[in-house]
C-alpha cells in the first residue's frame, strides 16, 4: 500500500470500506471547502453519498496513524453497461498538500477502477493543472466533451458547480473544465503499434 511520510507520521492509502463511514462528514467538508477556495468545479456531495461509495468498495481514503483524514477519492460508473468510469472527488486536506499525496491517491483509485471495470473508458473533468498532469502520466489524453458519457445522471452531478451555467449555455460542449479520457483499447493499440515499430527498427538486413 502506498505510504507518504509526513514528519514523524505515516499516511496510509487504503481501499475505503464500511469502517471508514465515520469520516464521511469530514470528507464532505473538505470537498466543500476546496470548492469555495477554487471557486470552480468540485461537485458537492452529501455524507450519505460518500458512505455508499465506501460501502460499495468504490473509494480510497488516506489516513494518518492517528486517524486524521489526509485525502479521499471515489469511483463513479456511467452508462447502462457501466462503460464509462470516472474518479471523482479527489481531495487532499490542506495540512497534507505539497507532499505528492494527490498523485498517490490518484494512482490507487486508478488501479481500483481498472480492477473493478477493466473494459470501461475512464474519464475526468478538472480545472486543476496538477490533476491534468497526473492524469496524463496515467495514460489519459485531452478530449472534447462529446467523447464523454451521455448519461444524464453524470451531467446532473455538475449542477452544484459554480460554472454550471456555462455548461448549459454551450449545450454541454464546453466549460472551464478540461475533459480527459483513458481508453483501454486505445492504450493496447498504441502499445502493440510501438512494439511492432520497435521490432522493425531492431531488424537489420545484411
Amino acid at each position: 500500500m502506498p505510504n507518504v511520510a509526513v514528519s514523524d507520521k505515516k499516511i496510509e492509502i487504503v481501499d475505503a470500506c464500511k469502517e471508514h463511514m465515520i469520516y464521511a462528514e469530514t470528507i464532505c467538508h473538505l470537498i466543500e471547502e476546496a470548492a469555495e477556495v477554487r471557486e470552480t468545479g468540485i461537485a458537492k456531495r452529501k455524507p450519505s453519498y460518500i458512505k455508499k461509495k465506501m460501502k460499495d468498495d468504490k473509494a480510497v481514503i488516506a489516513l494518518t496513524g492517528d486517524c486524521l483524514v489526509a485525502g479521499f477519492c471515489y469511483i463513479e460508473s456511467w452508462g447502462a453497461g457501466k462503460n464509462f468510469v470516472a474518479n471523482s472527488g479527489l481531495i487532499v486536506a490542506p495540512t497534507f498538500r505539497g507532499l505528492g499525496l494527490a498523485k498517490k491517491i490518484k494512482e490507487k483509485i486508478f488501479l481500483l477502477s481498472r480492477k473493478k471495470f477493466p473494459k470501461a473508458k475512464m474519464f475526468g473533468i478538472t480545472t486543476s493543472p496538477a490533476v491534468m498532469k497526473i492524469n496524463y502520466s496515467l495514460g489519459y489524453r485531452p478530449v472534447s466533451f462529446d467523447h464523454l458519457t451521455d448519461d444524464e445522471s453524470f451531467w446532473k452531478g455538475c449542477q452544484s458547480c459554480t460554472n454550471y451555467d456555462i455548461l448549459q449555455r454551450t449545450n454541454r460542449k464546453h466549460c472551464l473544465c478540461t475533459a480527459m479520457l483513458y481508453d483501454p483499447d486505445e492504450i493496447i493499440e498504441i502499445k502493440t503499434r510501438d512494439k511492432i515499430e520497435y521490432e522493425k527498427e531492431s531488424t537489420v538486413s545484411i
